[in-house]
């Protein structure tokens, strides 16, 4: 490996101090923290459990959702009629949360994502659904693809909007996680643009008047810097969430789940994520899109492909103490051509005593096509020796 920055150089060569993670107590039965400026988990406590999402399976619409709009396939200002089957089946008391659609209403994308987002709206996940695939049984189908390639390796969905379907639907907090770091990562703008809002106007009340309802993000107006997640909650789920906020440059995803009422909801949620931004801290290793290293490339039209960070890379350690990293570049080599300009193939692993591996995705830095006819003869030839 070549072309290693000097500060990776130098911690390569460093035996790396120890560090004692700090103690978190918490009631809620299921808890995950990751920091993503490190890719360190910064707590876990049964995060590969299955269990029910409730509303919190709405991330993963609302992803899909995000990818179809990125790719082209619909725009924000696209509109949906709601059948009036699908109303039938989510307005009511009995039919959860709402975002208070009408028969025959005809409404924009952008604002079925607020009523989803928001809102937490069951009906708003459906219409959506058979809007942009023509029924929810395929948009669900679409969903349970997009998560296994993001690598949700422990979730299935059997519905849009997580209602309680006989344990069809499962997740564990670990790919809960995954799937808001996945979200941050690949839709930022739209991430942006859709979580965080405090509240959202939609639907009139007998009277005509104007439905106003919040968000019910236990973290908003509580943590600086809080922009989302999700919150979830049925019987059998009890009350989970999955929360994002991010200070002086430093993101941290949480998931808490299987909380007894609405109020522990808040105060674990808020302990939680106060005790990761003040219990850690994040030292700088390597800026955003720096050449950290390289890779070798098998059969390619380059022997070789540059690795670069996404993101501003640190490591986290926790606060006052002084962990001393020692810094590895992984990858499953040599990566076979062709390798597309930004594509995930090696992780920066960091190693500190005492904590647990922190890994950093590394992108290609420029795309590798396929060897030609000859480059290949070269390559089979030279194998021999």
């Amino acid at each position: 490996m070549k072309g290693l920055t000097a500060v990776l150089a130098a911690a390569l060569l460093v035996v790396p101090a120890g560090a004692a993670a700090p103690p978190f107590q918490t009631a809620a039965p299921t808890a995950y923290m990751v920091d993503l400026s490190s890719g360190a988990v910064l707590f876990a406590k049964d995060a590969d459990r299955r269990m029910p999402p409730a509303s919190m399976a709405k991330m993963m619409t609302t992803y899909l959702a995000f990818k179809l709009v990125s790719e082209g396939k619909f725009k924000l200002t696209d509109s949906f009629t709601v059948r009036p089957e699908t109303w039938q089946k989510w307005h009511g008391p009995a039919a959860g949360s709402t975002m208070f659609l009408s028969p025959n209403e005809t409404v924009k994308v952008d604002d079925l994502l607020h009523g989803i987002v928001t809102l937490s709206g069951n009906d708003a996940c459906v219409v959506l659904a058979e809007g942009m695939l023509g029924s929810e049984e395929a948009f669900v189908a679409r969903m349970n693809e997009e998560a296994k390639r993001i690598g949700l390796t422990n979730s299935h969905f059997g519905t849009s909007n997580g209602w309680p379907d006989e344990g069809r639907t499962y997740v564990t907090a670990k790919d809960l996680a995954a799937l808001g770091m996945a979200t941050l990562r690949d839709y930022p703008q739209l991430y942006k643009d859709f979580y965080g809002k405090t509240d959202f106007t939609w639907g009139k009340t007998m009277g005509g008047g104007a439905i106003t309802q919040p968000n019910r993000n236990p973290l908003l107006g509580k943590v600086a810097g809080a922009d989302g997640i999700k919150t979830g909650h049925t019987e059998e789920a009890g009350y989970g969430f999955t929360g994002s906020a991010e200070q002086n440059g430093r993101r941290l995803v949480m998931v808490v789940a299987g909380i007894d009422s609405f109020n522990g909801r808040i105060a674990e949620s808020v302990k939680f994520m106060e005790w990761g931004f003040k219990a850690w801290e994040a030292k700088p290793l390597a800026p955003a899109g720096k050449l950290v290293g390289e890779a070798r490339v098998q059969l390619g039209s380059s022997a070789d492909v540059g690795l670069i960070t996404q993101n501003a890379v640190a490591y986290s350690v926790p606060t006052g103490q002084s962990g001393t990293p020692k810094v590895s570049i992984v990858y499953q080599g040599p990566i076979k051509a062709p390798i597309a300009k930004g594509q995930h193939v090696a992780d920066l692993v960091v190693k500190i005593d005492g904590l647990p591996d922190q890994v950093t995705p590394l992108l290609a830095e420029d795309a590798v096509s396929e060897a030609g006819f000859f480059g290949r003869a070269w390559a089979g030839l030279m194998s021999f020796f």
